[in-house]
């Protein structure tokens, strides 16, 4: 017998799809399962919801159709990385583990594959919203959405052309702004520091009230159409020709099909499924204060300091951060500082309430395009996949799950997946 076999004659019977990973990703990709007919089983080490999906914004980017890696990004990147308040952190400690990946990454600035990776990125976050909306409905959860607008802040009158070039460009894509300077600001935002000199205001902009109540919210739907949920961490995924065989914990389970959804830890189960992903945990960094003094109405993020301030339904939260430092390291405090430090920039009158910040570090999975991984295993095919959204898991959770049921359900999806294939690099 096969050592396969020898597995898979050990497993017990259970649902027909596993989905690994309950993140806000998996989570939509469970229920999406369920609305076609799937009994599904949601596998996590930890409580669904705990990972990444626990700590960003809250903001639905759609907006950012750029990928990471471009020719305006490499040429920023040594002085972001040399500015003690930069948003580009890189360990010393980690370069050599890393370095493989950033000559992908430079690699992938080529303009006619940064392209590419925008025309799919675009392609994705114009059907991030609608997506989003079909899931909520279908569970009764509008209310966890609302289209708030966002506002993209300059402080320096000088780069006043470069807002206006932003613009347009983004017109081109069908992505509508609005210039605001002085008073049409203040009015907009009346907290936010006096000195700031103009904004974009986009007023399509859609945010969650909460991303981490958003979760639950859909794990209770979950639970509630009958899904089983295994809290377990998983150690390797073993697909025969009969079933798909995941090795948690304390146990081996058996099912007709399954999905990982991982996030920043798919490179290790796709590693024992004989593909090699350059896959990198990017980690980003948050701070929340539970506070009436200032508010702010809607998300803002600073185009010079690359950071977001939003309001949440827990706390007015900063976001920001790209540090490539793998999955090991601790938190570094001086990025809890540099964060703090743009927070009072932006919104002053938090001076006297810094010791109510509550301090998070989290992994995002990351892939050099930018793009996602959402296909199914070219040998195995009762495994698929869905990971590597990047900056944008929120955004594009429920796209992508459309996307992958779709593949899992023999059906063509309604975006090409050939840009997210897994087999890319």
């Amino acid at each position: 017998m096969s050592a396969s076999g020898a597995v898979a004659s050990a497993t017990r019977e259970g649902s027909d799809l596993a989905v690994v990973g309950a993140g806000v990703l998996g989570l939509c990709t469970a229920l999406q399962a369920q609305r076609q007919g799937y009994e599904v089983t949601l596998i996590d080490r930890d409580e669904p919801g705990l990972g990444a999906s626990f700590g960003n914004a809250g903001y639905l980017a759609t907006e950012l159709i750029d990928p990471l890696s471009t020719g305006k990004t490499l040429r920023a990147a040594p002085r972001m990385w040399l500015d003690p308040n930069g948003p580009l952190s890189l360990p010393l400690r980690y370069l050599h583990r890393i370095l493989p990946w950033l000559l992908r990454f430079i690699a992938a600035a080529q303009p006619e594959r940064a392209a590419r990776a925008r025309a799919a990125l675009s392609q994705l976050n114009r059907a991030a919203i609608p997506a989003w909306q079909r899931c909520l409905e279908d569970i009764g959860a509008r209310e966890q959405m609302v289209q708030s607008g966002y506002l993209l802040v300059w402080e320096s009158s000088d780069r006043l052309a470069e807002a206006q070039a932003h613009a347009a460009y983004l017109e081109q894509w069908g992505i509508r702004s609005e210039l605001l300077r002085g008073s049409e600001l203040a009015k907009l935002e009346p907290e936010l520091a006096p000195r700031l000199s103009h904004a974009l205001y986009f007023p399509n902009a859609w945010q969650v009230r909460d991303p981490y109540q958003l979760c639950l919210s859909l794990f209770e739907a979950f639970r509630q159409r009958g899904g089983h949920f295994v809290k377990q961490s998983v150690k390797r995924v073993v697909p025969t020709q009969q079933r798909v065989v995941i090795e948690a914990a304390s146990e081996s389970l058996g099912f007709d099909q399954a999905i990982i959804c991982t996030g920043a830890w798919s490179r290790q189960l796709l590693s024992g499924v004989g593909l090699d992903v350059p896959l990198e945990a990017e980690r980003g960094y948050h701070l929340t204060i539970a506070t009436q003094t200032a508010r702010i109405n809607r998300p803002v993020g600073s185009a010079e300091r690359r950071f977001v301030l939003s309001p949440l339904a827990s706390g007015l939260r900063a976001v920001g951060m790209t540090e490539l430092g793998g999955l090991r390291l601790k938190p570094f405090k001086r990025r809890f500082a540099a964060l703090r430090h743009h927070t009072l920039a932006l919104l002053p009158t938090l001076s006297g309430e810094t010791e109510k910040f509550d301090e998070w570090m989290g992994h995002r999975p990351t892939l050099p395009d930018s793009l996602p991984v959402i296909d199914r295993h070219p040998q195995c095919p009762r495994l698929l996949f869905a990971f590597g959204n990047q900056h944008l898991g929120l955004t594009q959770a429920a796209i992508s799950a459309e996307l992958v049921i779709a593949l899992l359900a023999g059906r063509q999806p309604a975006i090409d997946p050939a840009p997210f294939r897994v087999t890319r690099f």
